[in-house]
């Protein structure tokens, strides 16, 4: 398998849309914000939250930035007016940051302040580390500007992930904890298995010690038990902590953890740049590649 999962991976620019789109519907809710609306209140009809992710990121036109805030402030609006337990992820490139700036903090501190206003959460998500400080950055001042309802996601591939945390625990962040998905160098990432999950378990106690809220966004078995062990020895009670998995992934352990009595959370995707957002997921986890096969060749 993994050498067919390798093989298809390799092939995946020559493979039809039409054929990576029946591969999509598994982790993607659609094009519309409808869609992305019905796949929430499903959820939260199984005891499980959401969270609303309009697809796109690294833009280069001022003006797609500008369409781009209007769609996540509908966003918010809809998950208001559906009376949907959602939040809203955003991703600092897809509102300007590699543009410009302070163009990037003006849309999304437009976006954090509607939000508030609605009484909802932002979260700020981590891209390649070319962006790292300029996104903490960001978090911070909007913190400064006076605004609570935002948290930052921090990747625990990455060196840097431990003094990121500890500094980051001095103002109680709400932080969403993955192990890291961009191709970085190992001068700055880890990239054995196995040190990866050491560091995430490292950085999940500590977050825990601090009594800080974690969103514990993993779909790896080792990492769901180390958490729950921790959980377990620090008696913390489910204000403390979420789980978190992608849409379409690992759909029976998600299962399982709710009905152990943890809060999850699952990220719905949605958009006009679905098939940008599948060809980097079925890259990053060859895998998915099997499910590729099966729908070229099982019909």
């Amino acid at each position: 398998m993994p050498i067919l999962n390798q093989l298809i991976t390799t092939v995946l620019p020559f493979i039809p849309k039409t054929i990576v789109g029946q591969v999509a519907k598994r982790y993607i809710a659609g094009v519309r914000l409808s869609e992305g609306v019905r796949v929430a209140k499903s959820l939260n009809e199984k005891g499980m939250m959401a969270t609303m992710d309009l697809l796109g990121e690294d833009v280069k036109n001022a003006g797609e930035t500008e369409q781009i805030k209007k769609g996540i402030l509908s966003i918010l609006q809809s998950v208001k007016e559906n009376k949907l337990n959602s939040n809203v992820s955003i991703k600092p490139t897809q509102l300007g940051l590699k543009i410009d700036k302070e163009l990037g903090y003006r849309n999304l501190k437009t976006i954090i302040k509607e939000a508030d206003r609605l009484g909802n959460f932002v979260r700020i998500d981590m891209e390649d580390a070319t962006t790292t400080d300029d996104t903490l950055t960001m978090y911070r001042r909007l913190r400064a500007d006076g605004f609570q309802n935002t948290g930052v996601v921090i990747q625990a591939y990455m060196h840097r992930s431990e003094a990121d945390v500890r500094a980051l625990m001095k103002d109680g962040t709400n932080i969403r904890l993955c192990k890291g998905i961009y191709d970085e160098s190992p001068s700055i990432a880890y990239k054995e298995r196995q040190e990866i999950r050491n560091n995430y378990l490292s950085l999940l106690k500590i977050i825990l010690e601090a009594g800080s809220y974690v969103g514990i966004a993993t779909h790896d078995g080792y990492l769901i038990d180390g958490a729950c062990e921790m959980i377990q020895k620090y008696g913390l009670g489910k204000e403390h902590y979420e789980f978190q998995m992608l849409l379409g992934v690992r759909e029976k352990r998600r299962d399982t953890i709710v009905n152990d009595g943890h809060h999850l959370r699952v990220y719905i995707p949605f958009g006009e740049q679905w098939y940008a957002y599948s060809m980097r997921r079925l890259k990053e986890n060859p895998h998915m590649a099997w499910y590729v096969t099966k729908a070229i060749f099982i019909r």
